[in-house]
């Protein structure tokens, strides 16, 4: 029969939902530790509990050895000799279990220090119970009771431990009293703390997604499944659905006819909004849907390695899709999985400006490389403050004239050089230059004196052929062929026809 001792521990056992046997040595440890301070010794002390007399007797543990030379210490060690006076059947290699009297002899600050310890250990014992009990409950879903408020911690009975739900743990907009029964997550449970080792959650995702499968059924039996939820307690839900048959509609299924299964849920999150989103494996597709309500009018894959978005919206859509302080992309970030930066239609006009201005390299060209011009016309627009083609090419007409020394004339030479150096550096053919005044008019000049030296040659002609004339005509005269009165008849006679026909 079991003594009034070994039932008192067994009732201790039940209550706090430990083996019997822990409870057991910790009220064998603690008569040790009780012995050991009465005695002072460094014995090797062990005790043992009598189950059926509740008597717990303590003992000196020394191990037995063959002879006195390997003795070491002789509180630790004994040899077989001074065993088998103290117990016949000692063998070398066993132990030997010498009494110690502690009956009556344990005064009040033994008995204290073993109530101490008794507690340590029991404590230690339900510790240990617990979190072998709740560490495989984990992310799940559990009723509770509020037990008791300690400050901004909320305390909760959750069965066979207590759950610890602190001010990050809770919605803001949810506040409890003593014996409210709510639902909570276990989000962890921790070993080695003093008080309750299990912590509690209302904020968790994991609450919303128990009661949409408490309260959809084509969740529970596997139709449609929830494949991300990004939450902040309080304020906003998203929450992506998959349907597995083509003719359910996922959405649907969870919203309920007339809203009545979502607004279920919403009254148990105390007014919480919830949205509602069929999941894409697009990354674009989904990253469209997740910033509903705002309209995007574009998602670009910036980087898919490092999961990176850029969203642009209309410049009215900006602030709908950030949402009050980003809560809405941030929300949208999180049930992606990916980086979103939103941009408006302005922002994105004006940052491909920028790129496409900092894509045209400036170039640096001197003007002693473009053929045409003069070094004259160089030193010009070099004390001009025109350094570059570049420049020049910049520049209007009216902005040359005005340099000293440039004219009309010049300017047309300056552009005419200009469009043949650019057309060259095309691979095009270069403009055909035009002559310029001074040119023509030295053309002009030019054909004139040609004509002159054509009119001055045929008069030498006419001039040497006269002058050969009279040369023939002189024999003729001196032989008195041609008398001179008739010669002179016969120029009159050939010069009236010429008069006539003029």
């Amino acid at each position: 029969m079991a003594s009034e001792l070994y039932n008192i521990i067994e009732g201790v056992s039940r209550e706090k939902g430990i083996d019997p046997r822990i409870v057991v040595s910790a009220v064998e440890d603690a008569i040790v530790v009780a012995t050991r301070k009465y005695y002072k010794t460094q014995e090797n002390l062990r005790a043992v509990l009598d189950k059926d007399s509740g008597k717990i007797n303590a003992y000196a543990v020394k191990a037995i050895v063959e002879n006195p030379e390997q003795v070491e210490d002789p509180n630790l060690q004994v040899t077989v000799e001074q065993a088998r006076k103290l117990d016949p059947s000692a063998e070398a290699g066993g132990e030997l279990l010498i009494p110690k009297v502690t009956e009556g002899i344990l005064g009040r600050i033994a008995a204290q220090l073993a109530k101490q310890v008794i507690f340590q250990k029991v404590r230690e014992a339900e510790r240990d119970t617990v979190y072998n009990e709740y560490i495989g409950h984990v992310n799940e879903v559990v009723n509770a009771t509020v037990k008791r408020i300690e400050g901004p911690d909320v305390i909760l009975d959750i069965g066979k431990a207590e759950a610890r739900m602190g001010r990050k743990e809770q919605s803001r907009l949810e506040s409890f009293a003593v014996g409210e029964r709510i639902r909570v997550v276990i989000v962890r449970v921790e070993k080695a703390v003093k008080g309750p080792g299990v912590i509690a959650s209302r904020s968790a995702p994991e609450l919303v997604q128990h009661l949409f499968q408490s309260e959809v059924p084509e969740i529970y039996d596997g139709t449609v499944v929830i494949r991300a939820i990004a939450r902040e307690a309080g304020e906003r839900t998203k929450i992506a659905v998959l349907s597995k048959d083509k003719d359910v509609d996922a959405v649907g299924a969870c919203v309920g006819m007339k809203g009545m299964r979502v607004q279920s849920i919403i009254r148990e999150l105390r007014g919480e909004k919830i949205d509602i989103i069929e999941y894409h494996e697009d990354p674009v597709t989904f990253a469209e849907k997740a910033l509903q309500p705002a309209k995007v009018s574009r998602v670009t894959i910036v980087d898919a390695a490092d999961k990176h978005l850029e969203v642009v919206v209309d410049d009215t859509q900006l602030s709908l899709a950030i949402g009050k302080k980003g809560q809405n992309v941030r929300l949208a970030a999180k049930l992606l999985g990916w980086k979103i930066d939103i941009k408006s239609e302005e922002e994105k006009r004006q940052e491909v400006e920028q790129q496409m201005s900092a894509l045209v390299t400036q170039t640096v060209t001197p003007l002693e490389i473009v053929t045409g011009l003069g070094e004259g016309l160089v030193e010009k627009l070099k004390a001009a403050g025109v350094n570059t083609v570049e420049s020049l090419a910049d520049m209007t007409p009216e902005q040359l004239e005005a340099i000293e020394g440039i004219g009309p004339k010049t300017v047309e030479k300056i552009s005419i050089a200009v469009n043949n150096y650019f057309a060259s550096l095309d691979g095009g053919e270069a403009v055909a230059a035009a002559e310029p005044e001074s040119a023509e008019e030295a053309a002009t000049e030019t054909a004139l004196s040609v004509e002159s030296a054509t009119e001055g040659s045929v008069e030498a002609e006419a001039l040497i052929s006269e002058a050969e004339l009279p040369e023939t005509a002189a024999p003729e005269e001196s032989a008195g062929l041609v008398p001179e009165e008739s010669a002179t008849e016969e120029a009159a006679t050939k010069e009236a026809p010429e008069d006539k026909q003029s």
